[in-house]
């Protein structure tokens, strides 16, 4: 190996070489910075402490060496278990130096060896606590996140699920535009292809080829933005336009049943504050659950009405349908974790959907209502 080659490839071994000299300290500084700042942290409330306690002493012959365990514990609670033993180390140095006889010497006398060896004792003991109060404090923010994470996941295989159960009304949705595309721009082609082009007719026909293709690249982005998997937002949502989406891709499925949806949202509805997808899966849940529940009745007038009012700080949304209801177990149970009234249920709608509307800061119940069918609302707060 050349000698030339031989040195660049010490320097760069060593970190000396090229970028790796200028930026090799720079990383491990900022790599160890926490745990350097926990130390000083350590550091410096032992010597807090030991100011306080040598001005008391000084100044009203009382020492509270106690201010050493309130270090050790700070130290413990930020830094873990170093700084927590360097704080502990500190003090029981401070403490034999200044507070135990001989004063100014770090011997102990015999008569004073037992207070030491409780300070040192209650020390440790402070430390280890507190050092294990911050790990239990991670671990559960650390599962709190987990949680988090999964209830997110949960929600959005419901929601691709919900979906799938209603593939068949949302195909039918978008071909109704699709087809008038087609016969549409058959029309325009006709009008223009006679002797004498019928250009006013030829204009309306494109117009309406206009709309009906952005009917259906409105119920496609409706149809992706309630499929798509993202984290929770926090936005205005207006609810009037949030809710009239999810019954547009709920109309096929209501037809299919001989259902009827009535909205009454009133136009001076406030907005809210959430996820607007998240929330539109709480009311696509809700009027799913509806059209299927009136499935099995045929002596009175299948109907869904979905309100909405506003009240002081939160607005209230109900979703009510007529159909065979729910008895007293059902009620008590329908918020729960895979319980289902469905044949082919996960029952995980109704749980993930109170999950939901209870971290946006509201609540999801179910309402007692005279005659038959079931009545559930959900109040959400308004956005400020």
């Amino acid at each position: 190996m050349p000698f030339e080659t031989a040195a660049q490839f010490l320097l760069v071994s060593s970190g000396c070489g090229g970028n790796s000299g200028m930026h090799g300290p720079r990383l491990l500084w900022r790599r160890n910075k926490p745990a350097i700042r926990n130390y000083a942290v350590a550091v410096v409330s032992t010597a807090v402490a030991l100011g306080i306690a040598r001005w008391l002493d000084v100044h009203f012959e009382s020492a509270p060496v106690s201010l050493f365990l309130c270090a050790v514990m700070v130290s413990a609670w930020l830094g873990g278990v170093g700084p927590g033993l360097l704080a502990a180390a500190l003090s029981a140095a401070a403490f034999s130096y200044y507070f135990v006889s001989p004063i100014f010497a770090l011997a102990v006398d015999s008569k004073e060896i037992p207070r030491f060896v409780m300070f040192v004792l209650a020390s440790a003991l402070v430390g280890s606590l507190s050092a294990a109060q911050r790990r239990s404090m991670q671990s559960l923010r650390k599962t709190a996140e987990a949680l988090r994470e999964t209830q997110a996941a949960l929600a959005h295989v419901t929601r691709v699920m919900t979906m799938g159960e209603l593939a068949a009304s949302i195909a039918h949705e978008v071909n109704q535009p699709l087809a008038g595309v087609v016969i549409n721009g058959n029309a325009c082609l006709r009008w223009l292809a006679g002797e004498s082009p019928n250009l006013p007719e030829a204009r309306e026909a494109a117009q309406r080829i206009i709309r009906d293709g952005t009917r259906a690249s409105e119920i496609i982005s409706r149809i992706r933005a309630l499929a798509k998997k993202a984290s929770t937002l926090t936005e205005r949502v207006d609810l009037n336009e949030a809710i009239g989406e999810v019954l547009t891709l709920c109309q096929g499925e209501a037809r299919k049943h001989d259902v009827e949806l009535r909205a009454q949202l009133p136009g001076d509805l406030p907005p809210v504050r959430g996820d607007r997808v998240l929330i539109q899966q709480v009311v696509l849940n809700l009027v799913v659950n509806g059209i299927e529940a009136m499935s099995g009745a045929q002596d009175r007038a299948r109907e869904l009405i979905i309100q909405a009012q506003g009240e002081a700080d939160e607005v209230r949304v109900t979703v009510r349908d007529s159909g065979i209801g729910l008895d007293a177990q059902t009620v008590a149970r329908i918020f729960d974790a895979l319980y289902t009234t469905k044949p082919g249920g996960l029952g995980m709608g109704l749980s993930i959907s109170r999950t939901i509307v209870e971290n946006h800061g509201g609540r999801l119940s179910v309402v007692a209502q005279d005659g038959p069918g079931a009545s559930f609302e959900f109040t959400l707060p308004v956005y400020r």
